[in-house]
């Protein structure tokens, strides 16, 4: 016989209804479903979210509430640390089971085996899912049977692996009555004094509907030039999918599935879009780094880098941080990145080698920098992405690499179309010395 006590579906990076392993888990339980968000910025050793992560974090938030909301069911929001929450919930609701999708970051690892353990002695029904990545960690391993320590060989293996179709979208739910809540408004997750998130809004749409409809997009429109076109910042080239990614408003098997079925319908374009799905494997390549090498956000990989002599200019850092350093694509990266909480990826790459190789400032300034202005700001693909800048990662290439910012600008946005966007001062200069303004003759100036 099914139980009429209520099982707990715990949200985290999952804010969405279709593909959800955890939410299918629950319906196929046959029990009531009570969901719940917990906002945990107090476990010890978390990254709470940073400023822009917060803003998106509301408007998901609102987005999936409103969906549930739809389904019959109520979001149930509460705040504070998850293993003093979790209990609470379960006395006030009288669940016997609890159902989430795993994260991995190192101390939600931790945190969630705490839970696991305490929750099970407890008399708990308790199981965990895969929703973030297409396959688990320890799933990819080498022929020795370790974890990878270079991209190339991972990505081969990882292609080599079927990827599931996704679940379809759920539409009936039986929920639970919720107890009481907080309210989102009280969280006071959007800046308001100052309210700089107008670029934000201007240029996002937090939620599941808002990520099925960018991607959509991307393959209807872009996707078929993307090898060309990424490199390009001055072009809509990219899928701009990477925060829905980050906090499960669409799953990667959704992602993959939906590009392999929008070439076979095409016939045409299966280079580019195995280029595109490379960048997912690059994002479970940083989760696999993660999962293996927990210290990967505070501490350089390779040992050697630990002991190197950073640069200690708070000048520096903050022409950096603010887009005045006066090389023109390095300033129109960051002023991009703070006006709409996000950058392009070559970009990332030119403005975080500046700060690291020519000014020689610590990588984990500009990591944390990157942590709370970006929208899609995620500790496995943050981390390895800026020690794969500063040398100190799992990357085959030499230490040594730098990114030239003027002849970056010069090749990937020769007619300064980028730049004038995001750089007003330099709009009137022509295309031969917009790059490198300080070569102008004075009569141009």
């Amino acid at each position: 016989m099914t139980s009429t006590a209520p099982l707990l579906l715990w949200f985290r990076q999952d804010l969405r209804i279709a593909d959800n392993p955890a939410l299918r888990h629950a319906m196929d339980s046959e029990r009531p479903v009570l969901p719940l968000f917990i906002l945990d910025d107090k476990t010890p050793g978390a990254w709470a979210p940073g400023g822009a992560s917060r803003w998106w974090l509301h408007h998901s938030l609102a987005a999936l509430s409103a969906r549930i909301d739809e389904l019959g069911g109520t979001l149930l929001l509460r705040r504070g640390k998850a293993e003093e929450v979790l209990p609470q919930v379960i006395e006030e609701s009288g669940a016997e089971a609890i159902t989430w999708n795993r994260c991995y970051e190192p101390f939600a690892v931790a945190r969630d085996k705490r839970l696991k353990s305490e929750l099970k002695d407890g008399g708990i029904e308790v199981s965990s899912h895969n929703a973030a990545l297409l396959h688990e960690p320890w799933t990819i391993e080498t022929g020795q049977g370790g974890p990878y320590k270079v991209y190339t060989p991972f990505w081969k293996a990882l292609k080599a692996k079927e990827v599931p179709e996704p679940y379809p979208d759920a539409r009936k739910v039986d929920f639970a009555k919720a107890p009481k809540g907080d309210s989102l408004e009280d969280w006071d997750l959007p800046p308001t004094k100052p309210d700089w998130a107008g670029g934000l809004r201007d240029t996002w749409t937090p939620g599941e509907a808002g990520a099925k409809q960018r991607l959509s997009d991307f393959l209807e429109e872009r996707i078929g030039d993307y090898g060309r076109a990424r490199d390009y910042p001055g072009e809509s080239g990219t899928s701009g999918l990477s925060p829905h990614l980050h906090w499960g408003e669409i799953g990667p098997r959704q992602v993959w599935q939906a590009v392999l079925h929008h070439v076979d319908r095409k016939g045409r374009g299966e280079t580019a879009a195995w280029k595109f799905l490379s960048e997912l494997g690059w994002r479970e390549f940083s989760h696999h780094l993660l999962y293996h090498w927990p210290e990967l956000p505070e501490t350089s990989w390779k040992e050697n880098f630990q002991g190197f002599p950073w640069n200690d200019d708070e000048k520096a850092l903050r022409a950096w941080q603010r887009g005045r350093t006066g090389y023109p694509i390095v300033d129109a990266g960051m002023r991009e990145l703070y006006a709409t909480g996000w950058m392009h990826n070559r970009v990332r790459m030119i403005t975080g080698s500046f700060l690291v190789k020519d000014l020689l400032i610590a990588w984990q300034q500009g990591e944390a920098w990157f942590w709370d202005t970006l929208v899609d700001a995620d500790l496995a693909n943050n981390a390895a992405g800026w020690q794969w800048i500063a040398g100190s990662g799992a990357d085959a290439a030499p230490f040594f690499r730098i990114f030239n910012p003027v002849t970056q600008s010069k090749r990937f946005d020769p007619k300064g179309t980028y730049l004038r966007k995001w750089i007003p001062e330099l709009a009137e200069l022509p295309d031969a010395h917009i790059h490198e303004p300080w070569a102008a003759p004075q009569e141009v100036l």
